[in-house]
């Protein structure tokens, strides 16, 4: 049945033209009517919108233009309601009036004309058609198609869908019932787990017309929307336990959001995180954690007296279809936190294809995130009985003396205000000043209003602890740009008749135009380019590295032993094995290695059995005959349970360190052990370095928390001087040119001192986690110009300026699914490449093997090719951008 809309030459649907029309679409496809459907299609309903009493207007009517003084709508008692009258809407207005005179009837006919003319325009608005999922079978769709695809001329101005049960639907029916009704498609409010991965994908490619957008729960793993929503005004993405990261281009679409959730996903980056929402010119309300008391993004009323951006106003509308109890279920289904989201343990789908963006393994629902996730996280071993309400005052976060593990935030939060559901990038240090600074056009964070106080102090913080491009650039500049001003500077080197010099030439090197290259490579993407090494050749079987060293002075080559006590050179630029030398049965993991300085050809390998070796690398030969011809080898006497090995400047010596308090000193052109150096530490001496200019200095570290620096030309009896750590040393390392040593003690305690004295210089001040296993590792990268730090409870890389402790960027390696989760066991920043570097990652699966992981800073994630030779597959699959 289809009648003529007032004012229209087009046919259009009534709502009881809904009903006789889907009752014709089921007989012809042979179904039966689903009775859900036709009680949506049936039922008009009444909204109730509040009625307001008094002088002024009701709530759902503007207030007119006409006002005098003790006239028109500002004398009268105004009673406004809507009521259902025969399948269409009735606007009643009741008005009490106080005076009679001409003058005041007039001006009251003229207000009862502008109310009725917005009664008029705001009935036409609020016509809604609300559809429950759960309700429907696939057999249901076809007859439901065909209905929709005429909903362009109906009276239905707009259509919710919503589905929150497990059930067994096609989705590929969810996802042409969501195109059919097109931009008239309203609220989407959906669990993804009954439709599978070919539906987040498809939805993610195409995107959709909807203004709300609610995908509590969802499997993303690498959040990569890049299809349109160009209407979309609130997408919540809330217990996302499978998101861990924001691909560079997932909200270009996006150009309306408003409003974003995020809370309990496993999001942790801020640099990444950041960049990607700065592509959404709109956003005014974010939050990765909720405030107790609140339900959408907007400031918590408990704290400000500030109203929420609603994306959609929904309290004052007129909807169609919905059920009779709608008054109270529908806001129900809208604002409610689904308490019951994790009260069902979904079914184990197993991923096995190379797609790393969608994650259906079974994650266990019955307790948050942050308990399922406290074994494999340390640091939020602590946050677990507080899972659903943890105070902004007492959340971990270290001092800045270092002297607390407890994690506190310097913002000026409302004591009322109970933070819950939060994501890891909460834990991050100055996580709020950080967003605040980023993000400009920010109005409202995880609930809490964004002053302008808010903001000068959030840029102050910034600037003191987070460097925004190397080297202290300012602002962003563009590479063309500065090789045209390097250019300029050239030709007026060379030029010999020119009068005037640019003011910038004789202040700016080679090496500041280098740096300004750098800083703008760096600046341009978050994203940098990981790619694991890979090995050509012989195919037959996979090595498992533990330890891997650059060459000091071929660019191209890189040693690494492994835990089958191989030692393997490769040029690590194109993947080909250079030398080879088994393990011929007697070492085990190699934990040890060091190249010669004089001798470039040679190296030491150590193994945690005591096995030493100096190896000289030969051209290769093949390994399939199984013989140890690629290279020489001589054997030295054995250090038992060795860690750590180093040869000093002049190629004369090496020392040999483990798990005793003793230190072995070898002549390696005797190839002998000199002597034993005994009682030099408290505990084990995890490592020993020689500095890289003076043969004879040389430093420990300890897990008895001291880290001693040694002369050979004194006997060392009594140490130079000795530096004190909080917690157990695990490393030491010389700065390039001997000024600094770089110290690393247990969980995160990363500190440069003087070489000269062991005075404090810089205490970088890393976040603990407080776990006592969270061994770290930190290196120079550029010379001595930054330090980058690694633990190996942790999935992350943090870059830091090795001058004033500031950090430059997070780089986040990521597994396929939750239980292949990385971390860091070691890592080198490359001699010869500023801002490029080698991770050596492990997985928390002991069934996967290492990898070593080649970082470029440099280059975007962009730059690599997705369908070369399988590499990108596999990068994919195991590290995200």
């Amino acid at each position: 049945m289809a009648d003529r809309a007032p004012g229209s030459s087009r046919q259009s649907l009534s709502a009881p033209g809904f009903e006789q029309r889907y009752n014709d679409c089921c007989w012809r496809h042979g179904v039966v009517p689903n009775k859900a459907l036709l009680s949506a299609f049936f039922k008009v309903c009444d909204s109730s919108p509040p009625k307001k009493k008094g002088r002024g207007c009701s709530k759902d009517v503007a207030k007119p233009a006409n006002k005098g003084k003790g006239r028109g709508v500002e004398a009268k008692l105004i009673v406004a309601a809507c009521k259902p009258v025969d399948g269409s809407v009735e606007f009643v207005l009741s008005i009490v009036y106080g005076h009679n005179n001409p003058i005041d009837r007039r001006l009251l006919w003229n207000d009862m004309r502008s109310l009725a003319a917005e009664a008029k325009k705001a009935r036409r608005q609020l016509c809604s058609l609300v559809v429950f999922l759960d309700d429907l079978k696939d057999a249901d769709f076809l007859p439901l198609l065909d209905m929709f695809m005429e909903i362009g001329t109906s009276d239905i101005d707009a259509v919710d869908i919503f589905h929150y049960s497990s059930c067994d639907l096609n989705g590929e029916y969810v996802l042409l019932l969501l195109r059919a009704i097109n931009q008239k498609l309203r609220v989407v409010n959906i669990r993804d787990a009954s439709f599978g991965k070919e539906f987040l994908r498809d939805l993610s490619q195409r995107g959709l017309t909807c203004q709300v957008l609610n995908l509590r729960s969802s499997h993303f793993r690498k959040l990569n929307m890049v299809g349109k929503f160009i209407y979309l005004r609130s997408l919540n993405l809330d217990f996302s336990s499978s998101l861990t990261s924001l691909r560079k281009d997932c909200f270009t679409c996006m150009p309306n959001l408003n409003c974003l959730s995020l809370c309990e996903t496993r999001i942790a980056n801020l640099w990444t995180t950041s960049s990607a929402l700065l592509k959404l010119p709109s956003l005014v309300e974010l939050r990765f954690q909720k405030c107790l008391c609140c339900d959408d993004t907007g400031p918590c009323p408990g704290s400000t007296g500030g109203k929420s951006i609603d994306s959609v106003q929904m309290d004052s509308e007129i909807r169609v279809g919905a059920p009779s109890s709608f008054d109270e279920d529908y806001y129900h289904y809208l604002n409610s936190e689904e308490a019951d989201l994790f009260d069902e343990v979904e079914s184990s789908y197993e991923d096995t294809s190379d797609d790393s963006e969608v994650d259906f393994t079974n994650h266990p629902r019955e307790t948050s995130m942050l308990g399922a996730y406290s074994d494999v996280i340390p640091q939020w071993n602590g946050l677990v009985d507080l899972q659903t309400e943890i105070s902004f005052g007492t959340l971990a976060m270290q001092d800045e003396d270092g002297s607390s593990n407890s994690r506190h935030t310097t913002s000026t939060v409302p004591k009322k205000y109970i933070a819950c559901h939060p994501s890891p990038i909460c834990y991050e240090k100055h996580y709020r000043e950080y967003m605040v600074a980023s993000l400009p056009s920010l109005k409202v964070l995880d609930n809490l209003s964004i002053e302008k106080a808010d903001k000068e102090r959030a840029n102050g913080i910034f600037s003191q602890h987070f460097e925004y491009l190397p080297y202290k650039r300012k602002n962003k500049e563009s590479v063309v740009s500065i090789l045209h001003k390097r250019e300029i500077r050239a030709s007026c080197t060379n030029s010999q008749n020119w009068r005037r010099k640019p003011l910038y030439v004789s202040a700016k090197s080679q090496c500041f135009f280098s740096r300004s290259l750098s800083a703008a490579k760096v600046g341009s993407s978050a994203w940098p380019l990981l790619h694991p090494l890979s090995i050509s050749g012989d195919e037959s079987r996979s090595f498992r590295p533990r330890q891997f060293e650059y060459h000091p002075f071929d660019s191209s080559l890189m040693a690494f032993g492994t835990l089958d006590g191989e030692v393997v050179v490769i040029n690590h630029e194109n993947g080909k094995i250079v030398s080879y030398i088994p393990s011929l049965g007697g070492m085990n993991s190699v934990l040890g290695l060091c190249w010669l300085k004089k001798y470039p050809s040679k190296l030491i390998a150590g193994s945690d059995n005591g096995s030493l070796k100096l190896c000289d690398i030969k051209p290769i030969s093949s390994r399939n005959k199984g013989t140890n011809s690629s290279a020489h080898s001589v054997t030295f006497d054995e250090f038992d349970q060795l860690t750590s090995v180093h040869v000093n400047s002049t190629d004369e010596w090496f020392l040999a360190s483990g798990y005793s308090k003793n230190i072995a000193l070898y002549d390696i052109c005797c190839g002998r052990r000199l002597q034993v150096f005994v009682d030099m530490h408290r505990e084990h001496i995890n490592v020993v370095k020689f500095a890289n200019h003076s043969p004879s200095i040389f430093a420990t570290s300890s897990f008895d928390q001291d880290v001693k620096m040694w002369d050979l030309r004194q006997k060392p009896i009594f140490p130079c001087y000795t530096a004190a750590s909080s917690r157990g040393n695990v490393m030491v390392c010389f700065s390039p040119d001997d000024h600094y040593l770089l110290v690393s003690a247990v969980d995160n305690e990363v500190k440069q001192l003087l070489a000269a004295d062991g005075r404090l210089h810089l205490d970088f001040n890393i976040v603990s986690t407080g776990s006592s296993q969270n061994y770290t590792r930190s290196y120079y990268m550029n010379g001595r110009d930054y330090v980058i730090s690694g633990s190996c409870d942790e999935n992350v890389v943090r870059i830091c300026c090795a001058q004033t402790g500031r950090r430059l960027r997070d780089l986040s390696l990521e597994g396929k699914g939750a239980e292949a989760s990385m971390f860091v066991q070691s890592l080198r920043g490359d001699p010869f490449r500023d801002f490029n570097m080698s991770i050596l990652a492990a997985y928390i699966r002991p069934s996967s093997n290492s990898e070593i992981v080649k970082v470029n800073l440099l280059a975007s994630s962009d730059n690599a090719k997705e369908d070369s030779d399988g590499l990108h597959s596999r990068l994919s699959c195991s590290m995200g951008g």
